[in-house]
């Protein structure tokens, strides 16, 4: 999955695609690249991130959903707004990425009127809060447990079990610690029966371990997308993509039985 932040202030790549045809443009070039899916997000989640308003996030994103009409890969949208969502499965988007987990009744019915797929994001306090202190008894167990329960709320709104992708969230109220348990046993969670993905590009626990900054990050992030699929992704959500379609033949190549 390829990432198209159609924001100004997104922690890696704000303003780079802020415009329509920017966006567009970099759309184009991520499928070049072989991403299988794109995400088009209006509204940065990073820490710290400030909301946007309903009218301001469809002014970003509809248009870049409206220019990839006809894209031949599907497309995403990231948002957590019922009527952002509305509008891009009107546009033809075939997945609703919410990081609320469909926890508003009104965004749970819009994806179940709208036939499309949908991924549900665990994460503990909101983007202006999340990293102030985090907490967990058991962090995958409680991650394991409230995605479950998405699971079961979301079919009983009607949306089939094909459709639905899970996500833990990392970075999304979790210290580094919390984190790399997750990531240490993700098999746990795959386990809950639905495709699951993994968002660890470029995120700031890559440059804990690392001491790099946001713009060197590309080894670590490929070496956690990997790390990610061993331990049961199915997708993984990047911004670097031609690097990680490379990393990925080596890694289908040697796993082909």
């Amino acid at each position: 999955m390829g990432i198209v932040n159609v924001t100004p202030d997104s922690f890696s790549d704000g303003g780079r695609h802020a415009s329509t045809a920017a966006a567009i443009a970099h759309a184009h070039k991520l499928i070049e690249e072989g991403a299988d899916m794109l995400d088009i997000g209006g509204e940065s989640t990073r820490p710290g991130a400030q909301p946007v308003g309903i009218r301001e996030e469809l002014g970003r994103v509809l248009p870049v959903i409206e220019g990839l009409r006809g894209a031949p890969v599907p497309i995403s949208v990231d948002t957590c707004k019922r009527e952002v969502m509305q509008a891009a499965i009107s546009a033809g988007v075939q997945m609703v990425n919410d990081i609320n987990s469909l926890q508003d009744a009104s965004a749970m019915r819009a994806v179940a009127a709208g036939n499309v797929a949908v991924c549900l994001m665990h994460k503990q306090g909101t983007p202006q809060t999340m990293q102030q202190q985090p907490h967990y008894q058991d962090v995958v167990a409680e991650v394991g447990e409230f995605l479950r329960g998405r699971i079961v709320a979301a079919e009983a709104a009607g949306i089939a079990r094909s459709r639905i992708v899970i996500d833990p969230g990392f970075g999304f109220g979790k210290t580094l610690e919390h984190n790399l348990a997750l990531l240490r046993e993700l098999k746990k969670l795959a386990g809950l029966g639905v495709p699951l993905l993994a968002g660890l590009s470029r995120k700031s626990m890559l440059g804990a371990l690392t001491g790099q900054d946001v713009g060197h990050r590309l080894p670590a992030s490929l070496a956690a997308a990997l790390i990610a699929l061993q331990r049961g992704a199915s997708i993984v959500r990047v911004h670097d993509v031609r690097e990680t379609v490379d990393a990925l033949k080596i890694w289908n190549a040697v796993n082909e039985e």
